[in-house]
């Protein structure tokens, strides 16, 4: 694959610099196809979600997936639970692997149900459903919890014998229970941080251990009949995931799979990986800071330019096809920012996350691609695609102290219309001025900000349009203390109560008890 112009430079914040420069976008030239960009409600956060009121509820599900006043994304991943009823559906052993597995289906599936059916609503087709880890009675180690490997599985053998087929039969049913319900899902997982030990539910594997289990998923599969594509293995960090699938390349797995996914905990996507198959980041997020809506301030974790600069690493130098942060919306969780959206029940707050999020998601539509482009601007990344439409995106990230000038021509597309969209501390998706002529496109792209630029050419593209109407009357940061709460103490419902680095309250009200979701998160539940 052939990298042009700017995709060879990870960046990075600059110092300041200025400069007029042209591009070219060479749409003859295509790289990686585009899958979308999203979110989970993993982990009872979908029926938080469900549960506010209709107006909060409704504005926080327009932030997420609206086209005109929000993200646009296009990409949700729900968790496959694997603890007793209420969580999994299939609470309980069937005694042996052959046994007869008696499934249990609400309907509901902790809201995700519901935030599935939100999601179709506003268009969004890529269904991704994850399994954490497989029940307990199918693990070495006896419980969904703490590791363990799935009995069977290569150099894991069990007293009670192999439960592969069983664990792929589970999985498979959980599909047909969405189909059901009118949900299709179009990606399954077995995995999750396979290569952490939690305390809450996980299961281990590296990609030798995980190419035994995967052609008995894929078997059952085809034997259901159906057209859900296969993935793994959701690592901790990118390069954990690169050795994960040197392993399942070795093994002959791309034949199964149809994307590798990771996480980037501890470490980001930012060099290519080998492997024929799609690639996407499907979980970060910022999981020390308290909540901060902020585009940019000085180059912090939670702030938005920051995760401008990770998508577009992710996208050029690692060439993801897809991009997820962790939580969508979550109420009252304003020490966090593990998510995008905030609500205190009655207000709703969009993060500068969510807005980096939609300079990307609103004009890089599904079925892209992404394109070569030549020529470079001092501290700017570059990233162009060609959409299903015929239209070109051009996104820009400039993580320098100046603004830059940018002229940009597409080969191959005759431009006859074009519009230019900024993000910065004072814009959200705001149409800013440029000029076409002869062409190409002028337009100044502002110190620490995205601008993102559709051309057009022949009326055959949709320009969406400007974030015009966004209520601003519920647009309220919630107040962020800079103190920290009492390290014992009491917390209410749905409050943080752990996780690593976490020095507040640990002891819930009753009758909740403090739960953990992950080795940084832990909530009253």
């Amino acid at each position: 694959m052939r990298f042009l112009g700017a995709s060879l430079a990870v960046l990075a914040y600059a110092g300041p610099a200025l400069s007029q420069t042209a591009i070219t976008v060479n749409t003859a030239t295509q790289l990686q196809q585009m899958d979308g960009f999203g979110v989970s409600q993993a982990f009872k956060r979908a029926a938080e979600f469900q549960a506010m009121s209709s107006g909060p509820r409704k504005q926080g599900l327009d932030y997420l997936f609206s086209t005109t006043t929000g993200a646009g994304l296009t990409i949700i991943r729900n968790r496959i639970g694997s603890g007793g009823a209420g969580d999994s559906i299939l609470p309980t052993s069937p005694g042996s692997p052959g046994g007869t597995p008696k499934y249990q289906f609400d309907g509901n599936d902790e809201g995700q149900v519901w935030f599935s059916q939100q999601a179709m609503a506003y268009g969004v087709s890529t269904i991704y459903a994850d399994a954490w880890s497989a029940p307990g009675f199918m693990k070495t180690n006896g419980n969904e919890n703490g590791g363990g490997y799935l009995c069977g599985s290569s150099g894991h053998a069990c007293s009670s014998g192999d439960w592969r087929q069983a664990f792929a039969n589970m999985l498979v049913q959980y599909v047909k229970y969405y189909a059901g319900v009118g949900v299709p899902i179009t990606h399954l997982g077995f995995l999750n941080e396979p290569d952490y030990v939690p305390t809450y539910s996980g299961m281990q594997s590296d990609g030798t251990n995980a190419a035994s289990f995967i052609p008995t998923l894929s078997a059952a599969v085809k034997a259901a009949g159906l057209s859900v594509k296969l993935t793994c293995c959701d690592a901790m960090g990118w390069e954990s995931q690169k050795t994960m699938t040197s392993q399942l390349v070795s093994a002959g797995m791309e034949q199964y799979l149809s994307v590798i996914t990771s996480h980037a905990y501890t470490s980001d996507p930012n060099s290519a990986m080998s492997t024929t198959l799609k690639k996407w980041q499907t979980e970060a997020c910022d999981l020390k800071s308290a909540w901060s809506a902020t585009w940019y301030s000085n180059g912090g974790a939670a702030e938005g330019l920051t995760w401008a600069t990770k998508i577009h690493n992710g996208v050029v130098n690692a060439g993801l096809s897809a991009y997820l942060y962790w939580e969508g919306v979550e109420v009252n969780q304003f020490q966090a920012s593990s998510y995008l959206v905030a609500s205190d029940g009655s207000t709703v707050t969009p993060s500068g996350r969510l807005w980096a999020f939609a300079m990307w998601s609103r004009f890089v539509r599904p079925g892209a691609y992404r394109v070569a482009t030549t020529g470079t601007v001092s501290s700017v990344g570059i990233a162009a695609f060609k959409n299903t439409d015929g239209g070109v995106a051009v996104v820009m990230t400039n993580t320098g102290g100046s603004a830059q000038s940018v002229k940009i021509s597409v080969s191959g597309l005759d431009v006859t219309a074009a519009k230019a969209y900024l993000t910065d501390n004072n814009h959200s998706v705001a149409e800013t001025a440029s000029t076409l002529s002869g062409g190409a496109l002028t337009v100044s792209v502002p110190a620490h900000a995205m601008v993102s630029v559709v051309l057009t050419g022949g009326g055959g593209a949709t320009t969406p349009p400007a974030n015009t109407d966004v209520p601003t009357s519920t647009v309220v940061t919630p107040p962020v203390t800079t103190t920290q709460p009492p390290a014992t103490g009491t917390v209410e419902h749905w409050g943080q109560c752990g996780g690593s680095g976490w020095t507040g309250g640990t002891v819930c009200v009753s009758p909740f008890t403090c739960q953990v979701s992950n080795q940084w998160y832990s909530q009253c539940l």
